[in-house]
């Protein structure tokens, strides 16, 4: 995961560059370029976690990087200054990294639960 965050970063580096000049693409591009490198950013900070609660806070905010990169590269679009085509690729990257990191809060906080209740021996009384 590592990778593949520093890679979507990259790609959204690349694809902010290639905008045109104007003061729209600029507007977009500031903020999918911070995002987008975000995600990347605080993925690793959450790999060097020293909690459980500082890495489930940190994926939280490569979740919501993530999302806000699909939102900016969604306006690109919509605001007809890249073809969908060319950008469907780095918007199906970054649905996907929403969804992998959601599924590993839910099983990091789950996974924090379990430490936090008892453990039972069902033979004692």
């Amino acid at each position: 995961m590592k990778s593949r965050t520093k890679q979507f970063a990259l790609r959204a580096i690349k694809l902010v560059d290639a905008l045109p000049e104007t003061k729209s693409a600029e507007v977009i591009g500031r903020p999918l370029l911070r995002c987008s490198t975000s995600v990347a950013a605080n993925y690793r900070a959450a790999c060097r976690a020293r909690s459980n609660a500082e890495f489930s806070a940190k994926l939280g905010i490569v979740e919501e990087e993530a999302d806000e990169s699909c939102f900016w590269l969604e306006m690109l679009v919509e605001a007809e200054l890249m073809r969908e085509a060319k950008l469907q690729s780095l918007r199906d990257e970054a649905d996907e990294l929403t969804a992998i990191v959601v599924a590993s809060i839910k099983t990091a906080r789950q996974a924090a639960k379990n430490l936090k209740s008892p453990i039972r021996n069902p033979k004692s009384k």
